[in-house]
């Protein structure tokens, strides 16, 4: 007796067997593959880590208001008055065959003699570029003394927690996600995927290794620094810290003074106004 079932149940069974036969066939490529992925992703993140032990960050001491470089083949720091710092935003803007393509970036710097020395790096647009600057000046003129200040938007830093990522913050998320559902703010079927997100991302685990690779980059930029820069960077009493000059200080109430006019203006001409009423001061923002 003929069956019209029969070659449909035939069909399904070998498609089964086709997949089961891809998938021990590729088993073994795929563990060949990703230990081989982990092992180079490992290696680079290795060889970029030990650049800490010769590369040496620019430092700033708002105590003695000065700014530390380390020039490239220079053997010794040199210390500049943070007044005498130049820091400008790089726009560059160019056409591909996919369109438009704009870059920025951020630079400081000092005239060392004949030669500006200088620290420039890129960001992802022309207002990142901005804060970073704003950022610095913040540290360096209002005594910012945590991230929460000025950042920090979705509130995961307490007041006596350190400035990095952690296990203090995964804390924080997690009391304010059951603090959310106590006010209504959330649902408990969204708290079921937070919990979800964070189990399949092994939990607490990337914040413990955040955590240690903050502490080794602690340990590794302490051992780069020269004598003369941890001698430079060590702590002031107060009666010897460096005051502000007299020209910044005027320039400073110019643009309190010009702001509070004209509050809608962005910030960045009004320091450029005030720049052009003072062109005999010498530092620019």
């Amino acid at each position: 007796m003929f069956s019209a079932v029969s070659p449909i149940v035939s069909r399904l069974d070998l498609r089964g067997w086709a997949i089961e036969g891809i998938f021990y066939e590729s088993y073994g490529r795929a563990l060949i593959t990703g230990f081989s992925t982990l092992l180079i992703g490992l290696a680079v993140w290795h060889h970029n880590h030990k650049k800490r032990l010769h590369i040496i960050p620019t430092r700033f001491n708002r105590q003695r208001r000065e700014v530390c470089f380390i020039p490239e083949g220079a053997t010794e720091p040199v210390f500049v008055p943070w007044e005498s710092l130049s820091a400008w935003i790089i726009e560059a803007q160019g056409a591909t065959q996919y369109g438009i393509h704009r870059q920025y970036g951020m630079g400081i710097g000092f005239q060392h003699g004949e030669t500006l020395t200088s620290v420039e790096f890129p960001c992802a647009g022309l207002p990142l570029a901005i804060s970073h600057w704003e950022a610095i000046r913040g540290y360096m003129e209002y005594e910012i003394h945590d991230l929460k200040s000025i950042q920090d938007l979705q509130d995961l830093q307490g007041p006596n927690d350190p400035p990095h990522e952690g296990l203090h913050t995964f804390r924080n998320a997690h009391a304010r996600m059951h603090q959310q559902i106590r006010d209504g703010q959330r649902g408990r079927v969204s708290g079921f995927f937070w919990y979800l997100y964070h189990v399949m991302t092994l939990w607490t685990l990337p914040n413990y290794l955040t955590e240690w690779e903050v502490r080794r980059i602690k340990t590794m930029g302490h051992r780069a620094l020269p004598e003369a820069m941890q001698q430079w960077s060590e702590p002031l009493p107060k009666e010897q810290w460096t005051k502000p000059s007299a020209e910044l200080l005027h320039m400073s109430e110019q643009v309190r003074t010009l702001h509070q006019r004209q509050p809608r203006r962005p910030i960045t001409e009004v320091f450029a106004e005030v720049q052009r009423l003072n062109p005999t001061n010498k530092r620019r923002a």
